[in-house]
């Protein structure tokens, strides 16, 4: 499953969306309720949106790591390698 890609329907998803949808999904797995083929299924969403937040978070960190305050107090993005 690690290896599979995340559809597009999630990786149109902000950070924030896909994070309150993980969050919906874990609530309704910890109550136990519903059909065995809805959970599989919600899990196996639940495993896609993790690794899209997973994917955001990477993103933004290299974002910050790569602002440096140049001579003058600004702030100056530096390229990353392989950009």
């Amino acid at each position: 499953m690690s290896e599979e890609a995340i559809p597009k329907e999630i990786k149109k998803l902000s950070f924030e969306a896909a994070l309150d949808e993980l969050e919906g999904i874990v609530e309704e797995l910890e109550q136990g309720s519903g059909q065995l083929d809805d959970a599989i299924k919600a899990y196996e969403r639940g495993t896609h949106l993790k690794k899209h937040c997973e994917e955001k978070l990477r993103a933004a960190r290299e974002r910050v790591e790569k602002i440096n305050i140049g001579a003058e107090g600004e702030a100056v993005t530096q390229e990353l390698e392989g950009e």
